[in-house]
């Protein structure tokens, strides 16, 4: 009997939202999926309920590209995504295509947007009031983020765990300083390659956001060892600390860090000169660093 019925079973006999959807689908690329809905309407119908219940939307599922027309149809009826990344979408993504994905979507937790310079300072604001629950945001070279816009984001996202701002220009202190008393649980910040955050930015963040674990300030010129010694006194959890191109950051104020092996992007004084000096003389001489 067992065989018999495996002869006359098919795949889409299966139930669709218990089985196919739930545990085989998830673990099939999208882009695959997708391709089914060429070969009937039955399968077209079972894609749809399967993007309709899709909890990731991500390039390793879609690919390294993907149309406008394919993005905004495969998210056409999604009301439950949880983590939506359209970095993949950067050449051609804007406020009128998002909004809607991001309005009808209220328990994202995960959002990236790096790269979408096409996007509006809306596309914020509209993930600030739609998605309380955020918890991962990264606006990394999204050059049109402003205070006002990262002031919202602040005042309805205080569960945030992880902001990346590289490359936002706009910000200042203020900003980030808002932000710092806004969202106390956050782990992870990048501020790096902008010149205006000075020690007083990074004073706050330090002093407010005592579980911090990692901070980017790569490239903040204006950043000194004041702030440094701040990070290292408020925040005993802090694990990565980048400063590379930090000019004003020296190793007066990142030697109690390191000695609390905190990983730190450059290299000791002495580290340095040694590195130098192999490339200069083809090795490396033997030097006591305990003395």
């Amino acid at each position: 009997l067992q065989c018999v019925f495996c002869d006359r079973c098919q795949l889409l006999d299966l139930p669709w939202e218990d089985v196919l959807v739930t545990h085989v689908f998830c673990y099939l690329p999208l882009r695959h999926l997708v391709s089914l809905q060429c070969v009937s309407k039955s399968f077209r119908s079972l894609i749809q309920v399967y993007l309709a219940n899709c909890r990731k939307f991500d390039p390793a599922q879609t690919g390294p590209h993907i149309p406008k027309e394919a993005f905004c149809s495969m998210l056409r009826h999604n009301q439950v995504l949880h983590h939506l990344c359209v970095s993949n979408c950067s050449d051609w993504i804007t406020d009128k295509e998002l909004l809607p994905v991001i309005g009808q979507n209220q328990h994202l937790l995960r959002v990236d947007m790096h790269g979408c310079v096409h996007l509006s300072r809306h596309a914020l604001v509209a993930v600030s009031l739609s998605c309380p629950r955020l918890q991962h945001l990264s606006l990394e070279h999204c050059e049109w983020v402003d205070s006002l816009a990262l002031r919202s984001l602040a005042d309805h996202c205080s569960d945030l765990r992880s902001l990346d701002v590289t490359a936002c220009r706009q910000l200042k202190d203020e900003a980030v300083c808002y932000l710092a008393g806004k969202c106390p649980a956050l782990r992870s910040l990048s501020v790096a390659v902008n010149a205006n955050i000075t020690d007083t930015a990074v004073e706050e963040v330090a002093k407010k956001c005592r579980e911090l674990e990692r901070l980017d300030l790569t490239g903040c010129l204006r950043v000194r060892n004041e702030a440094i010694r701040t990070l290292a006194e408020y925040c005993p959890k802090l694990q990565s600390l980048k400063v590379n191109h930090c000019h004003n950051v020296t190793e007066s104020s990142l030697g109690a860090l390191r000695r609390r092996n905190v990983d730190i992007d450059v290299e000791p004084p002495l580290q340095r000169a040694l590195v130098l000096l192999q490339d200069v003389v083809g090795f490396a001489p033997f030097i006591n660093l305990q003395i």
